[in-house]
């Protein structure tokens, strides 16, 4: 019976260890909100090829197209809901939230009091959910976040913040809100301050959306109208960049982090050097320069971002360069725009 016993604890033990294993192996469950906004859907399908179809849910109150719905999991999620956001953590197990739901700069400046609800009010009720669930929480914050009297060239991870728009506002209020529950209560959050992010989507209403609505305007109607000074530099990345640092971060053990907010960022460039590049993809393309309140904005913001801390601690690193970036949009824009009969 000795031996028995012997044989069956050992038994038991090895299972619990295999079962373990199995556990630690399985995939974070991942709620994105806001998903149908700049990054949402792109980085719904770069999760799930890391995580698997299932694993992620895509989320936001607008109906999503076809294409969206069919392609993994989409639901109803209002962030000033908290009820109904406790209801969606309970039923679908979430482990990790990626918090997208924001009103960007231009478009914040225009509806102060609703950029206010969705910037800050939500923020309030993820960072509350994710506390009282246990959650790893990652909110993307922006180069919107420093203002005149921070450093342009380069910023760095920690200077003066004094952003003059309600979405660098409400985004500061997001990375010192983070950063207190995470020392008072232990919370996992994450955050990164993206610059411009440059994708195939239709801009979004972003001051750095000039380096999208370029390619979409010279490739449709061959001109373009620029409305900010042609020597304006301003810090971009290809969503690429953007989303496996995004990935490569929320992966990144606790005890590599020396902070809970750092810069990342691939380039620095002007609308004059971005047109310069795509003349050799588009030799025929027109663009002319008209300033207007976006470039107020743009004159407060870095012109060159610092990420050292970033490479140093999680060892990011960007991959898409200037010339890169030309090439994968005038491709991707010209794909999308054919797609939709454009």
């Amino acid at each position: 019976m000795t031996l028995l016993r012997s044989i069956l604890s050992v038994f038991t033990v090895n299972s619990r260890k295999y079962s373990l294993n199995l556990q630690s192996k399985k995939p974070p469950k991942i709620l994105i909100t806001g998903g149908l906004g700049q990054l949402g859907v792109e980085c719904a399908k770069y999760l799930r090829g890391k995580y698997g179809r299932e694993s992620v849910i895509l989320s936001d109150i607008i109906k999503p197209t076809a294409e969206v719905f069919n392609d993994g999991p989409y639901i109803f999620a209002d962030i000033l809901d908290f009820k109904g956001l406790q209801r969606i953590v309970v039923d679908h197990r979430v482990d990790w939230l990626i918090h997208f739901s924001a009103l960007l700069s231009a478009i914040g400046e225009q509806n102060v009091p609703l950029a206010v609800r969705v910037n800050i009010e939500g923020m309030h009720n993820v960072i509350e959910l994710a506390k009282q669930y246990g959650l790893r929480i990652f909110v993307p914050s922006t180069i919107g976040a420093f203002g005149p009297d921070s450093p342009r060239n380069p910023t760095p991870n920690i200077t003066v913040q004094r952003p003059r728009t309600i979405y660098g506002v409400s985004k500061v209020h997001a990375e010192l809100l983070g950063e207190y529950y995470f020392h008072k209560f232990g919370l996992d959050f994450r955050c990164l301050r993206f610059p411009g992010v440059i994708s195939s989507d239709p801009p979004g209403g972003g001051t750095t959306d000039y380096a999208i609505a370029i390619f979409h305007d010279v490739i449709r109607k061959g001109r373009y109208e620029c409305y900010l000074k042609p020597d304006t530099m301003l810090p971009m990345m290809h969503v690429r960049d953007a989303l496996r640092a995004l990935s490569e971060y929320l992966e990144a053990p606790n005890e590599m982090l020396n902070r809970r907010v750092y810069n990342v960022t691939s380039m620095s460039f002007t609308p004059e050097e971005l047109a310069d590049r795509m003349v050799k993809h588009l030799p025929e393309f027109q663009i002319t320069y008209r300033p207007d309140s976006r470039q107020e904005i743009a004159d407060s913001w870095p012109q060159v971002f610092d990420d050292s801390e970033a490479r140093r601690d999680w060892n990011w690193k960007p991959r898409v360069d200037l010339d890169d970036l030309v090439t994968l949009m005038v491709k991707e824009v010209k794909e999308k725009i054919a797609a939709n009969g454009f």
